[in-house]
């Protein structure tokens, strides 16, 4: 089984790619930025495991189905 922090590691590694591409550009809003990359393949995936079911992807998310719902369709997702 891979590290209870894998996902971490990962991030980490993304934004410090990320940040050595900027080659001194500045940049703004990057919280809103890493929030919409994570979250459109996190709902994706999720609700193929779930196959669709909104209640229990909900669930598995720790979400109210009326959160997941305005995510989903917040991405297009619906």
């Amino acid at each position: 089984m891979q590290s209870k922090n894998f996902l971490r590691e990962q991030v980490s590694v993304a934004l410090h790619k990320y940040f050595s591409n900027l080659e001194g550009e500045t940049t703004r809003d990057i919280y809103a930025l890493v929030l919409a990359e994570i979250e459109v393949p996190l709902l994706e995936i999720v609700m193929h495991y779930t196959k669709g079911n909104q209640s229990r992807a909900a669930t598995w998310l720790g979400l109210s189905r009326g959160t997941l719902r305005k995510l989903l369709a917040k991405y297009n997702l619906d």
